[in-house]
């Protein structure tokens, strides 16, 4: 007698992958980035560093150790010569330990107000572009061309110095200028990105239901168009961190960004590099955290463009 039936054990099984939200799937696949996750550890290490480190200082950033700085024949120096001093000092007696961590705070700082200052800039005028279109895209675009066209560095150069002797260039240290200057130029890549997720998503069929049931323009636009734009907004934010970092770092190296006694990564490179043969540690500490904040931010942000591409949904 033969088998007729298949029991089902002998079925193929097969497990079906349920998605469980998008953010959610979107974090399994930034948890599965190695690179990413790494970029990750170091960006928090680098907050606490910014926003604690100053507290446990050995130092204030802004103190001159005149005692170390005479016995050492006023030179520098070099890490692990004293123990109050972990990674030495300066021509001018002051911890280089301490000035890394306000460097890390403000470099963090810029980072995010940078954004800020896009986002509050760039967010508004692609959405206005891409949901209206006509004549106010036509205008907003040019206008968003000219300023893509124009030399990020020189503009943030020249608004440095033109503005470097008022008050408003004095407040924060000059830090303040240095967000305005940098968020100027920066906002460009978010509105073109912004103005070409909103053409997109206005020809999908929920947004044309949102208008047959006599919707606002406006919620339309905040409440369902904003909010599924998100994902690639977040990268570019992400991504634009590592060259909102270098600007200031140049700024500060040519002497037209935060002006001293704060301790920008940037001014510690150019104070140091008079003394780069005898005391080679003022110029590479700074620079190495330099680089190693550009690479975290870059690591992250290619981890989630990665993880929020929807065509990636179901790999693993």
């Amino acid at each position: 007698m033969t088998a007729t039936t298949t029991t089902a054990a002998q079925q193929p099984t097969v497990e079906a992958r349920r998605s469980q939200g998008i953010w959610r799937d979107a974090f399994g696949r930034l948890a599965r980035n190695r690179l990413a996750i790494l970029g990750l550890f170091f960006i928090i290490f680098l907050a606490v560093l910014g926003v604690f480190g100053p507290m446990f200082a050995p130092w204030p950033y802004y103190a001159q150790d005149t005692q170390a700085l005479i016995a050492n024949n006023f030179l520098p120096l070099v890490p692990f010569q004293d123990p109050s001093h972990i990674l030495g000092t300066d021509t001018l007696g002051q911890d280089i330990l301490s000035r890394l961590m306000d460097g890390a705070q403000i470099s963090l700082s810029v980072a995010l107000v940078v954004q800020f200052v896009v986002l509050l800039i760039g967010l508004p005028i692609g959405a206005l572009a891409g949901w209206f279109g006509g004549r106010g895209d036509t205008y907003l675009m040019r206008f968003t061309d000219v300023m893509y066209a124009f030399p990020d560095l020189l503009l943030i150069i020249l608004m440095s110095v033109a503005f470097r002797d008022t008050a408003f260039g004095r407040l924060y240290s000059g830090l303040f200028l240095v967000f305005v200057a940098i968020g100027l130029t920066s906002w460009v890549t978010v509105a073109r990105l912004v103005r070409g997720q909103m053409l997109s998503l206005k020809e999908m069929e929920f947004v044309e239901a949102a208008k047959a049931l006599g919707v606002r323009d406006r919620s339309i636009v905040t409440k369902h168009m904003l909010p599924n734009a998100m994902g690639p907004i977040i990268v570019a934010i992400t991504l634009g961190i590592p060259g909102a970092i270098l600007a200031e770092a140049t700024l500060a190296y040519l002497g037209v960004g935060v002006q001293p006694p704060r301790a920008s990564w940037g001014s510690l490179i150019s104070s140091g590099q008079p003394y780069i043969r005898s005391a080679p540690h003022l110029v590479y500490l700074p620079g190495i955290m330099i680089a190693l904040a550009l690479i975290s931010f870059t690591f992250l942000g290619d981890g989630l463009r990665d993880a929020l591409d929807p065509k990636l949904k179901g790999k693993q």
